[in-house]
């Protein structure tokens, strides 16, 4: 009795005493009574930057497992006098014909929406459709860097043995015997390290090697839990250099021969047996200040895995085969781990662009309308041709009515003057144009009745398209691929300067 008596007290005192609860702002922006202010749907903010792929027109194919096409390659190719005897007939001309094939390879690449995850974002996004947008850009992206550096048929093979040399100055290289090997990098190898270090300026290409790891062979498990095997990119790895060295501030310079399809080189040294990645570079040589900070060993590189069997040649590939007729120039060797950079003719002009652009003509009777470049190479040839003693030319954009009157400052290269030809060439930055490199294009050859419509073309079995798998576990699954393969009707309408050094 006492205890309900003390329980009705209470609740009078409760329903007559002030008693007032305070509300501040929560501390989180996901907890207490906050209105989360999300914008709906996601930001897209990734680049998709496919220059090429857009560029190169696309045909169909008429089934079949490769396209095969002939063409007539010289003519009077021994070069008869025309000159005629009275009543005589003429020599007879030699004819060159030549026989092309090139094999279909599919392409594409899988995601997937869990049943949980399109159910999350309902009122927020399209989950399933996002990731087929995801794809497609993706599977765009991967044609492109087939398009440019794909390799199925040309194999680096063994890197050459490195020279080397030693001062005593300039390192921190203790008293040793340092064994030195050298792994030539294709396209694929190249961007596996390049393109996920673009943070980085100059070459982008890291300084710091821990847990850096270059592929060899490449095992890739599928979505149906298939598997497939392919080069990685890398050639085989040089036979070891020694170098003994003294004293404790010690540096090594080291060498290679260049290898036509290399767009870099990477660098091991350490006690024989022990080698690790201790640098990459997109020039032949090296200048070794340090103890290697990497892990990898060069033993992964015992045999040469520089092509992929899955994909068909790009063109960077195709400019690179022996015998194509392409026009290549590699750089000079110069001085170790400074290597040679494009030279100023001084008159507005690039002794190396120039000289190649003679080669196209004296080979060929033409000149290409593009050059793709490496940001990096861009800067470099601004700065020969801006600063490399030809007379500034400034172009003032005023607007009368504007009450501030000025000007924008620098200058950047848009075209350039092939002065054999007297036509402009283009100059593009291509995003994944290996640093060192300079590629020529054509995209016409200016041949009569040649029955050339497209220089290079993307024969397609199939164009791009979209499977939604059946279901088989809680989550949608998805794939878009194509089919088809990179066709190039005349090789020496194309080119490129490699090796070059960042200066």
């Amino acid at each position: 009795m006492n205890n309900t008596n003390q329980t009705i007290e209470l609740l009078k005192a409760a329903q007559t005493s002030d008693v007032s609860k305070a509300f501040t702002q929560s501390g989180s922006a996901t907890t207490g009574l906050t209105q989360y202010d999300l914008q709906a749907p996601a930001l897209t903010l990734y680049p998709v930057l496919t220059p090429l792929r857009n560029r190169i027109p696309r045909v169909s194919a008429a089934g079949g497992t490769q396209a095969n096409w002939r063409a007539i390659t010289g003519i009077n190719t021994s070069l008869l006098n025309a000159g005629l005897g009275e009543g005589m007939r003429a020599g007879v001309i030699s004819t060159t014909i030549s026989n092309y094939l090139a094999a279909y390879k599919g392409l594409g690449l899988e995601d997937y929406v869990t049943f949980e995850a399109d159910m999350a974002g309902e009122g927020f996004d399209d989950v399933k459709a996002r990731a087929v947008q995801g794809l497609l850009r993706s599977t765009m992206i991967g044609e492109e860097n087939i398009m440019l550096g794909g390799n199925t048929s040309v194999q680096l093979g063994v890197t050459a043995t490195p020279t080397s040399a030693t001062v005593t100055t300039g390192g921190t290289l203790a008293a040793a015997t340092y064994s030195i090997i050298c792994v030539a990098l294709g396209y694929d190898a190249y961007w596996s390290i390049a393109g996920l270090n673009n943070g980085q300026t100059g070459n982008a290409l890291p300084t710091n090697f821990s847990g850096v790891t270059i592929p060899a062979s490449v095992t890739r498990t599928n979505a149906d839990g298939t598997t497939n095997t392919f080069g990685g990119g890398a050639g085989q790895k040089s036979v070891a250099a020694s170098q003994a060295t003294s004293g404790s501030t010690s540096t090594i310079s080291a060498t290679v021969t260049a290898t036509q399809g290399a767009y870099a080189y990477a660098w091991f040294w350490g006690v024989s047996g022990s080698e690790v990645l201790g640098a990459v570079t997109n020039i032949n040589s090296v200048n070794i200040t340090a103890a290697s900070t990497g892990t990898q060993n060069a033993s992964a590189f015992a045999a040469d895995n520089s092509t992929n069997s899955l994909i068909y040649d790009g063109l960077l590939t195709q400019i690179m085969k022996s015998g194509s007729g392409a026009v290549v120039k590699t750089q000079a060797t110069g001085v170790a781990g400074t290597g040679t950079p494009l030279t100023s003719d001084g008159a507005g002009g690039i002794v190396e662009i120039d000289a190649i652009f003679q080669q196209f003509w004296n080979l060929s009777r033409l000149s290409p309308d593009t050059m793709y470049v490496n940001a990096q190479e861009l800067y470099n040839m601004n700065k020969k041709v801006i600063a490399g003693g030809a007379a500034p030319l400034y172009r003032f954009n005023m607007d009368a009515n504007a009450a501030n009157v000025g000007f924008s400052a620098g200058a950047v290269i848009g075209s350039y003057l092939n002065k054999i030809t007297n036509t402009l060439v283009k100059v593009i930055v291509h995003p994944t144009v290996p640093a060192g490199t300079i590629l020529f294009y054509s995209s016409e050859i200016p041949y009569s009745l040649s029955g050339v419509s497209n220089v290079l073309q993307f024969k397609a079995r199939r164009d791009y398209y979209q499977i939604e798998y059946p279901l088989r576990t809680r989550k949608y699954e998805y794939g878009v691929y194509l089919d088809g393969v990179l066709q190039n009707y005349f090789p020496p309408a194309f080119g490129a300067i490699c090796n070059i050094a960042n200066g």
